[in-house]
């Protein structure tokens, strides 16, 4: 007697669509309550009440809290980081300072977009929530990508970056071993604090405090950029 492998194969198809589509729903219901609620106030059985099922059916998809606010912290990573790369793929072929900027660009219409995503990765910790280490890898998408525009620089032309400071040297060299081995440590240094500057403009901007003191905000974000662009060594003429 011969098992039919197709039927079960079917099913077992069946079943994972019908698993990916909950697993949505979920993502989708638990970011209507970021929206409305905060973070903070993220409940699986708020949620599961708004799908009108019971937790015990929820839990199967994400056991706790934590386990849901990370999938959704990676799901806003990753996508930041297709946003990103998408619109760097267009300008691959340009001048380093062109190919940066576009990067930040990116970065700030994406959170300008999904503001509530952007706050769950850049906002307020969550209150008793530490996120694990497999949010590192699409949390490094952005910085990586970035980080390939300068190596790319540096291998051409060059960067010009000031030599650093004695007392930051030790510091210079570990990160740029940890980082970015091929790179020195006084650009890498510039470029971490360049990272930092980016997610303070674009934040300055999504939390609001450029009310009633920055106007035409895409010219103003578009010059800081390129300020950043020179701080991490890009030549203009590149």
């Amino acid at each position: 007697m011969t098992r039919d492998t197709s039927n079960a194969g079917a099913t077992k198809g069946a079943r994972a669509r019908a698993r990916e589509e909950i697993t949505a729903a979920i993502k989708d219901e638990a970011r209507r309550q970021l929206a409305a609620e905060g973070a903070a106030k993220l409940s699986l059985r708020a949620v599961a009440r708004e799908l009108g099922m019971v937790s015990s059916a929820l839990y199967r998809y994400f056991p706790s809290r934590d386990d849901l606010l990370t999938a959704l912290i990676i799901d806003a990573y990753d996508s930041l980081g297709a946003a990103a790369e998408t619109a760097h793929a267009g300008v691959a072929g340009e001048r380093p300072v062109r190919r940066w900027t576009t990067v930040c660009e990116a970065v700030r219409d994406w959170a300008l977009a999904h503001p509530h995503e952007y706050t769950l990765i850049y906002g307020s910790p969550v209150p008793g929530y530490s996120a694990p280490d497999s949010t590192v890898r699409a949390a490094a998408r952005v910085g990586l990508l970035l980080i390939a525009v300068v190596r790319d620089a540096h291998q051409g032309r060059g960067v010009a970056v000031q030599p650093l400071p004695a007392e930051l040297r030790a510091e210079g060299e570990r990160l740029a071993a940890e980082l970015a081995p091929d790179l020195p440590p006084a650009v890498m240094t510039a470029l971490v604090a360049a990272w930092a500057q980016l997610f303070g403009l674009v934040s300055f901007e999504v939390f609001g405090q450029y009310n009633r003191l920055v106007e035409d905000r895409s010219a103003f974000f578009t010059q800081a950029a390129t300020q950043l662009a020179h701080g991490v060594g890009l030549l203009s003429q590149g």
